[in-house]
């Protein structure tokens, strides 16, 4: 059994960033665990730019904002393992992790860093009919064999859904001289950023089809055609709204699931909504001294607030750590109400706040709202409003609270976050 302060598992975005700002609070027996072969995580595949104007003021790409990372944690020598996959989380934080060059191992930290990340909804969480031929990849899965492999996965597609993978891969398909014939949509929004449908999918013409879902995949060795159809309210094809398209790939761009296998083994409660841990303001789960962030917690959209979320999980790790003190008194819900779909963190506990600081939240909506205020109580008391002109499903919305205005309620019972009319 072998002993660190504090174990990060995954080596992506959320893992550098935490280890970076845990080292700087003081924690320096620190090891990032990383199945890959390299650090970076999914940023190395992501060629394209538009990183980093938020944490860098500047504009870059995946392998070129992960390397800013990457060379902040080897100036601090922080260890890393590649190649290692981490197979079991125990409720007392005993890390199970297996390589080729130290084989099975075991470590018992003081803390717990969770970075997992995400992954891709695969063809058989979507019920598509027909058959199984060749030629239907995952967007990402394409991304990757674009992007590093070199492989072109077809020449004429389609691709179901407009997540933000979808949307960058229909461009990426189209640089590469294939014909992206449609995007379809089976909710009546974009699941991706505005920015993306159109740099994405306007600027080069290819349609996006809402409220239109894949029928029929046609072709038994290899795509050879994709049938989509409009969508009623209920989800249901609506019969005679179908169109053919010749082609012989489908990308699926249809969600993304946060990886955590390894939190629900160690006990951790996860919130129904998010796929991801309930988290405290700590970004500290339901299991004292294990820690989450980034697309394990709840998908993002900017890598920039990945960074930002995960480097505060390091710095309350390292609080833990370096302190270890039970944090008393009562602990207020967070309540979501008026389209708002959920909250990170879920749960608030006021003695645990920094008095001179502030406390972020995290939140998507569940439908597209024009002319909105984010409104934000604590018991009956507003203490935070913003006007929104917009608020989308595809677009994460950020209020920063600071700490004297939750402290200035002490007869709150909870906190409510709700849009109101402007």
């Amino acid at each position: 059994m072998r002993e660190y302060e504090l174990v990060i598992i995954g080596g992506g975005p959320a893992g550098l960033a935490a280890a970076v700002a845990a080292h700087k609070a003081g924690v320096t027996d620190i090891l990032i665990l990383e199945r890959d072969n390299e650090l970076g995580g999914i940023l190395n595949q992501c060629i394209h730019n538009g990183f980093g104007l938020h944490t860098f003021k500047e504009e870059l790409t995946g392998p070129e904002y992960a390397d800013r990372f990457i060379q902040q944690a080897k100036e601090l020598n922080i260890p890393y393992k590649l190649n290692t996959m981490v197979l079991d989380l125990a409720a007392d934080k005993t890390v199970t992790a297996m390589n080729k060059e130290d084989g099975l191992f075991q470590i018992k930290p003081k803390a717990v860093v969770l970075a997992m990340g995400c992954r891709e909804r695969p063809r058989g969480a979507l019920n598509i009919p027909g058959f199984r031929p060749a030629g239907i990849y995952t967007a990402g899965t394409a991304q990757r064999l674009v992007n590093m492999e070199g492989f072109m996965p077809g020449r004429k597609c389609v691709i179901l859904g407009s997540g933000d993978i979808g949307l960058i891969m229909a461009r990426r398909m189209t640089l590469e001289g294939a014909e992206v014939k449609v995007v379809a949509e089976l909710m009546p929004y974009s699941g991706g950023l505005k920015r993306n449908i159109v740099q994405c999918l306007d600027d080069y013409g290819i349609p996006l089809k809402l409220s239109h879902t894949v029928v029929d995949i046609k072709g038994r060795e290899r795509v050879e055609a994709i049938v989509i159809a409009e969508v009623d309210a209920q989800m249901k094809p609506i019969p005679g709204t179908e169109i053919e398209y010749e082609c012989d790939t489908l990308l699926l761009s249809c969600g993304l699931l946060p990886e955590n296998e390894l939190s629900r083994a160690a006990g951790v409660d996860i919130n129904p909504l998010t796929n991801g841990p309930r988290v405290n303001e700590n970004l500290e789960t339901s299991v004292p001294g294990v820690f989450a962030a980034g697309n394990v917690l709840h998908v993002h959209d900017l890598v920039d607030f990945v960074s930002e979320e995960a480097g505060a999980a390091g710095r309350h790790a390292a609080e833990y750590i370096l302190e270890g003190k039970e944090v008393g008194g009562k602990t207020l819900p967070i309540k979501t109400a008026g389209g708002v779909r959920y909250t990170v963190p879920v749960m608030i506990r006021p003695e645990a706040l920094n008095p001179e600081g502030k406390v972020t939240l995290r939140f998507r909506v569940g439908a597209v709202y024009q002319n909105k205020r984010i409104v934000v109580y604590a018991g009956d008391k507003q203490i935070f409003t913003k006007k929104r002109p917009v608020l989308a499903p595809g677009e994460m919305e950020t209020v920063n609270l600071k700490s004297s205005l939750i402290l200035g309620c002490p007869e709150a019972n909870e906190i409510t976050v709700t849009l109101e009319d402007a």
